[in-house]
């Protein structure tokens, strides 16, 4: 099973979102959408992580810790 650390962006394959690891759930990963509320729970094994590209695009941080201003 694929583990990721909490606050990593990936992207969900099964939603092709981008979002941040929360936290782990059973089996599952809790990940939330950047600068919303939004959260649902993934199969670790359907996630990967995201590109610096792709992390630009959705206004965060080049180093992927945050959000940019």
């Amino acid at each position: 099973m694929t583990t990721y650390r909490e606050g990593a962006y990936v992207v969900d394959a099964m939603t092709a979102e981008l979002a941040m690891v929360v936290r782990p759930s059973g089996a599952l990963v809790v990940l939330q959408r950047p600068g919303t509320d939004r959260r649902w729970e993934a199969d670790p094994d359907a996630l990967r992580l995201a590109t610096r590209d792709e992390r630009e695009r959705a206004g965060l941080s080049s180093n992927g810790m945050g959000v940019t201003e």
